[in-house]
């Protein structure tokens, strides 16, 4: 099947930078073709300076000249001139790992924020590992405990980004045990789709609202346009969620789902 033009890559992390580099492979070959403008975004890091040398070095190796890192540490680099302009002049912007919330503590009602949104709507591309895989969302995660029965309080959901609006991310996702987070948030929110990213994996989003999956493990999507038995709102807060008629889908790297649809098929 064509897909159409890429708009998101979202990466659950840990994704391999240093055999065939497969997801970053995929990032560096869509900038090769038109000499494209690289911007690396480690906002979500305490250590920005070790994630903009990490992937600054892997994105040489693959062939991408044209480098620049987002320094955004306290919200008034959100607002300087110099800054913008690293924005403006994007064709793909790459937020890494670290704490989610950080991203849009710092950005948001700033112009770097503004101009993110107006550079994607211009069709800059924009991809995301780990924190910023679950960022690129219009509700996100913003804590979750992993490995445990979801309950009301295991659960705080945040603002994000907002550029793939129908689906709320979860990253790490079979490593880290998330499927009982990710269910909680679709309790919360059962309009919206869970899909949960495995290490080394990312879905590629088109112009379509559709996305492919690429990387060695697995995405899980989960439905919950039909669920039943959702009572969230009147639940003893430490109680465990109780949530029916979720639909799963699995899918590996020889699949597309539709976003819009909700249906899945294979490549």
């Amino acid at each position: 099947m064509n897909l159409k033009k890429t708009r998101l890559i979202i990466i659950g992390g840990a994704e391999d930078k240093e055999n065939n580099k497969t997801i970053l492979k995929e990032i560096s070959d869509l900038l090769l073709g038109k000499d494209g403008n690289l911007v690396i975004a480690p906002i979500a890091s305490q250590t920005p300076n070790e994630y903009e040398n990490i992937y600054s070095d892997v994105f040489k190796e693959l062939g991408i000249e044209k480098i620049k890192t987002l320094k955004i540490k306290d919200r008034s680099d959100a607002y300087k001139k110099e800054n913008i302009e690293i924005i403006k002049n994007a064709d793909l912007i790459f937020f890494t790992g670290g704490d989610q919330s950080r991203i849009t503590k710092l950005l948001g009602e700033t112009p770097i924020y503004e101009t993110l949104i107006k550079r994607f709507e211009d069709g800059c591309i924009f991809a995301g590992t780990s924190a910023g895989a679950s960022v690129m969302s219009e509700v996100m995660i913003s804590h979750g405990d992993d490995e445990d029965s979801p309950r009301k309080t295991g659960i705080e959901l945040a603002p994000g980004l907002g550029f793939i609006e129908s689906c709320i991310i979860d990253q790490h996702f079979e490593e880290r045990g998330r499927i009982g987070r990710l269910m909680a948030s679709l309790a919360k929110n059962p309009k919206k789709l869970g899909i949960g990213i495995d290490e080394d994996t990312a879905i590629v989003v088109n112009d379509q609202n559709k996305f492919r999956v690429i990387g060695s493990g697995a995405v899980y999507v989960l439905d919950g346009a039909n669920c039943k038995g959702n009572k969230v709102s009147s639940q003893d807060v430490e109680e465990v969620i109780s949530i029916f008629n979720v639909e799963l889908h699995l899918l590996n790297n020889k699949c597309i789902f539709d976003i819009a649809n909700r249906k899945p098929e294979l490549a």
